[in-house]
């Protein structure tokens, strides 16, 4: 992390000086008015934001709590021992992420000097831009459909262990940034780049470690989402299966159970998107989108586009100019 910015983050806050002069506990106070210990959003967030930060507290042990938003904790440095639901161990090490619903209970084995973890609190809501970024039922779309309804859910937390991924590292340290700078646009260009966050770590599925008894479905399910960005145009289930070892027809049960859509849907629905995407920000003609997306018939193209869109390629695009779309 860059030297600056762990040096500003690792000043003693007046709470942890407080606990250094010899204070027990926690001061719930500051992080709550329940008596069954929820940290209060309203009492870490000023009125009208969505997200901000905070170091988190060392030197004590941080009691079992729950969360009324979801929180981000990230290891800037050092390492953190977290119990989650009073079973559950997750040790943190420096550029891990930890993802916790507001289901999910938490205690914090006490952290050294050097122990920098910032916590993200973050309202459902802002992650509207990022959840879009989603398109198929995987252990992030569990995740957030748990916390954005409150109900106990398959996931309760999800640990990244990305420590050595550069570009999620930049990522968490721009928002950082961000925050200690107070940047103007700063709300905007968070979500965006929570965004890019996440379709970073759908690169990473071998880093992933959820609270959900499915692991190995939800990592094979994020593998054929990876191998879909990355193979929309000429991509097919048997070199899928091929590539991931798993039996043709076991592969393909999978994919729909998982996300409720056929492996052709989901390749369909792919490339419609770029198609979409190229239409709307290129200059390029309808028959090198075509092309560049995989299809070869443009009677087909143009019949399913229509049946997606509810209109042709160049009424679209038309509507989008209008800001009609």
């Amino acid at each position: 992390m860059n030297e600056e910015l762990l040096a500003r983050l690792k000043v003693i806050s007046a709470e942890e000086q407080s606990i250094l002069n010899g204070e027990p506990d926690v001061q719930q106070s500051i992080y709550s008015s329940a008596a069954d210990f929820i940290v209060d959003s309203e009492k870490m967030l000023q009125k009208g934001k969505l997200i901000d930060i905070r170091p988190h507290t060392r030197f004590v042990q941080f009691p079992k709590h729950r969360h009324n938003y979801i929180e981000i904790v990230y290891m800037c440095s050092g390492t953190s021992t977290h119990i989650i639901n009073d079973k559950e161990q997750v040790v943190l090490e420096s550029g891990d992420l930890l993802f916790l619903s507001q289901n999910a209970c938490q205690e914090i084995m006490p952290a050294g000097l050097d122990d920098i973890a910032v916590n993200f609190i973050v309202l459902p809501e802002f992650f509207d831009i990022a959840f879009s970024m989603i398109q198929c039922k995987n252990v992030l779309h569990d995740f957030f459909i748990g916390a954005l309804s409150q109900k106990k859910g398959a996931v309760d937390y999800i640990h990244f262990k990305v420590s050595d991924v550069k570009p999620i590292q930049n990522l968490m340290e721009n928002m950082i940034w961000s925050f200690m700078e107070a940047q103007g646009n700063h709300r905007q260009i968070n979500q965006i780049t929570m965004g890019l966050l996440f379709l970073h770590i759908l690169s990473y599925v071998d880093r992933i470690v959820a609270n959900t008894p499915l692991q190995y479905e939800q990592s094979l399910v994020f593998a054929v989402m990876q191998y879909l960005e990355e193979n929309y145009k000429n991509g097919s289930l048997t070199e899928l299966a091929a590539q991931l070892n798993q039996p043709l027809t076991s592969l393909s049960r999978l994919i729909k159970a998982n996300t409720g859509h056929t492996f052709k849907d989901l390749l369909q629905k792919k490339r419609l998107g770029m198609s979409v995407f190229l239409l709307l920000s290129t200059d390029c003609t309808l028959e090198e989108i075509i092309d560049t997306v995989g299809y070869e018939n443009s009677s087909y193209f143009y019949r399913i586009f229509r049946k997606e869109y509810g209109v042709t390629p160049h009424k679209f695009k038309l509507a989008n100019k209008d800001g009609k779309v």
